[in-house]
């Protein structure tokens, strides 16, 4: 079949190869963001099949996240190493096995270890993905590629609940993972049909510096994740902390002084680099705690069943596909700064807005307009984000720059959610309508306040309109098969 032949490339300037990339890339990181909250409002339907304590069934969750954000970095580094198209075939295959064992696990101890390999697989699988899409795609259309791909990447994220409610509440819990099969077993071929290779200029593997930064970041997510079941000044949680924070100083310490590190340091000497990720930590931990509450205050508190509770967010969460797109166009003229700082200052303003609003007997009317503000403001956020990463770095390290900033959006998702539920817990709780919402409100307002310092940063990000058109990764680089 000609590569012009029924192909995907509804998105004019593209090419066939650009729109085949962007397709598998967009459909293999939504599978993978999908499964961060995916679980969540399946927690009690497990409970009731598998058993177990309220500590086994967060391991459900803690499970995929802590493989995730621990293991982006090596991801990049690997692909780099071995081939990027080898290495999402590899990842996107153990992410299927993974989604296949925990559908078919009989006992919790199964179901967890089966998360956990979900979470390798997707670490390996995603950072790959912006890299493979910037050598696909023309230097003029990456800013409509990128904000398709986030668009779809940031409806994943904010739609888990709603998903994950919907397969439990008709058909089980199994069938959040079962989802995930066949839609692997389609990419795989198409993905190793249609998706170019390439490896990075340095395949060197920094096995010290991927140590250091792995144990790092795993200490920090875990203790993160079991601050609030644990306590955050008992002995598990405070290890997991310090223990994670020396690691990575001497990751740092490492890295300044490193042949070939993995994460150049000097990466972080530029303004836009450091800035852009720091406002993609802040925009998750507001955004990833904020929705966690959101989500079991329109069931718990309003009564809405999963489905329902995901229908009533959609002006907030099917956002990104209707604005994401057209905020990359605009991105590609303009600049991504103004975009995302406007996006920021949205989202912040719309959970501002909903805590403004939030009471035991709201109305969904009286929601509606906070959501859709903060539909908006994600969506701006998402177009140009990843462009502004791609381009601050050279050609060359553009796949370690991805992971770091997928480890970012990561960390930022695991801390949001234990800081927004630790001031929930203080201000409130589940006793009734009343106290949920009475921890529901501060939460939100810290939510809010968290992202609008995610705006300043972005603020801090050099203005330059685009300069023409950015070279393609520095990589050695052979057609796809077929």
């Amino acid at each position: 079949m000609q590569d012009t032949e029924k192909s995907p490339n509804s998105t004019p300037g593209l090419g066939p190869t650009g729109a085949w990339t962007l397709v598998i890339t967009s459909v293999a990181g939504f599978m993978a963001s999908l499964d961060n909250l995916v679980v969540t409002t399946a927690l009690p339907s497990i409970r009731r099949n598998l058993g177990g304590g309220l500590s086994d069934l967060e391991w459900t969750v803690s499970a995929y996240t802590l493989t995730f954000a621990v293991l982006l970095m090596f991801g990049a580094a690997l692909g780099d190493r071995f081939g990027r198209r080898r290495l999402f075939l590899g990842g996107l295959a153990v992410f299927t096995a993974g989604s296949a064992a925990a559908a078919l696990a009989s006992g919790l101890g199964f179901l967890i270890a089966a998360r956990a390999v979900q979470g390798a697989g997707a670490a390996v699988m995603m950072p790959l993905t912006l890299t493979l899409l910037t050598a696909a795609v023309p230097a003029a259309k990456r800013g409509l590629a990128f904000g398709i791909w986030s668009g779809v990447t940031g409806l994943a994220v904010a739609t888990g609940p709603l998903i994950g409610g919907v397969l439990t509440q008709h058909l089980s819990w199994q069938w959040i993972f079962w989802l995930n099969v066949p839609v692997g077993l389609l990419l795989l071929p198409l993905a190793f049909l249609r998706l170019a290779e390439s490896r990075g200029t340095n395949p060197r593997l920094d096995i010290p510096g991927t140590a250091l930064v792995s144990t790092a970041l795993f200490g920090i997510v875990f203790g993160l994740i079991r601050g609030n079941a644990d306590g955050w000044t008992s002995t598990p949680v405070l290890t997991g902390l310090v223990a994670g924070g020396v690691l990575l100083a001497a990751f740092v310490r490492y890295e300044l002084r490193a042949a070939h590190p993995m994460l150049p340091m000097r990466l972080f000497r530029s303004r836009a680099f450091s800035a852009v990720n720091a406002a993609s930590l802040l925009m998750f931990l507001g955004m990833f705690g904020s929705i966690f509450l959101i989500s079991q205050y329109l069931q718990g508190v309003l009564g809405a069943t999963p489905t329902e509770a995901g229908v009533r967010m959609l002006p907030w969460t099917a956002m990104p596909l209707i604005v994401a797109p057209i905020a990359g166009i605009v991105s590609d003229r303009i600049g991504g700064r103004g975009i995302v700082v406007t996006g920021l200052a949205m989202q912040g303003a719309g959970l501002a807005m909903f805590a403004l609003i939030a009471h035991h007997t709201t109305s969904y009317t009286a929601q509606l307009p906070a959501l859709v503000i903060c539909g908006i403001g994600m969506a701006l956020y998402f177009a140009p984000t990843a462009s502004l990463v791609m381009a601050n770095v050279a050609p060359h390290e553009q796949g370690i720059a991805s992971g770091a900033n997928n480890a970012m959006r990561e960390l930022g998702g695991a801390l949001g959610v234990a800081v927004l539920s630790t001031v929930f817990s203080s201000n409130g709780g589940y006793g009734s309508a009343r106290t949920f919402t009475d921890g529901l409100v501060p939460a939100l307002y810290v939510g809010a306040a968290t992202v609008l310092l995610g705006a300043v940063c972005a603020f801090l990000i050099p203005s330059r309109r685009p300069a023409g058109p950015v070279p393609a990764p520095a990589a050695k680089v052979l057609e796809p098969v077929g």
